[in-house]
């Protein structure tokens, strides 16, 4: 479970870039952050993995405040960029191994990286090449993978299938649905309103740092999302 308390970033040169931001993600759901470039996605993000730290509020994961116990609360916790970072010249499954073993999972032989490398849909061929020739749709399955490896309840994703053509992308979110399944608390930050609609069981509207609009998937079935959209990003947020 992933959840936001009043949570709130104020930045240096006084940009209010999260505001009091209430939110949370239960087990076995997934919900999908839509809003524009500034609207407070990615620094939401990075709140949750204590990568900056909050001016005010609480973010937790699995009830732990990652402010007051970073460590702990990375345990409980996969991460998946829209660029996903891995050792260039390491092959998938070296990469796949160093972040399981640097997750404290060390019990895995090479098969146990092929079946995961094999369930996110990379080719078999690619399990031993360098990464640094692959392209961004086999990046990102090599990043789920290693999410799948480290098997931690909360999934964090940010803008994952940003640049994936639409084979690929489908395939990540058939990979999503599945963690989902597994009772995973899935959190997504992304531009995709049409895949949003399709995979997420509730969607938010983020704008100026606020979350004015959150919508379920029944209710969305009854409505436009893209004109909502639309319509929320072109009025004036209420103070």
């Amino acid at each position: 479970m992933l959840e936001a308390i009043n949570l709130t970033k104020v930045y240096e040169d006084g940009i209010v870039a999260v505001d009091h931001l209430n939110l949370r993600v239960e087990n076995g759901e997934i919900f999908c952050l839509l809003g524009a470039n500034g609207a407070g996605k990615t620094t939401t993000v990075n709140l949750f993995l204590n990568f900056i730290p909050p001016t005010e509020g609480t973010a937790l994961i699995d009830g732990i405040d990652v402010t007051k116990e970073p460590l702990k609360s990375k345990n409980y916790v996969s991460y998946v960029s829209e660029n996903v970072m891995l050792y260039g010249n390491f092959t998938a499954r070296q990469n796949l191994e160093y972040f399981t073993r640097l997750a404290g999972k060390k019990n895995f032989s090479k098969n146990d990286y092929y079946d995961a490398l094999r369930r996110v849909g990379l080719q078999e061929e690619a399990f031993e090449m360098k990464v640094k020739n692959f392209s961004k749709g086999m990046r990102q399955k090599t990043g789920i993978a290693i999410a799948i490896m480290k098997d931690a309840p909360n999934i964090i994703l940010d803008e994952p299938t940003s640049g994936l053509d639409p084979k690929a992308g489908a395939e990540f979110l058939t990979l999503i649905e599945q963690l989902k399944e597994e009772g995973k608390a899935v959190f997504m930050s992304t531009h995709d309103i049409f895949r949003a609609k399709t995979i997420a069981d509730r969607v938010g509207i983020m704008k100026e740092g606020r979350l004015p609009l959150v919508k379920t998937k029944e209710e969305l079935l009854k409505e436009d999302l893209n004109k909502l959209y639309v319509e929320y990003m072109q009025e004036k947020i209420k103070s």
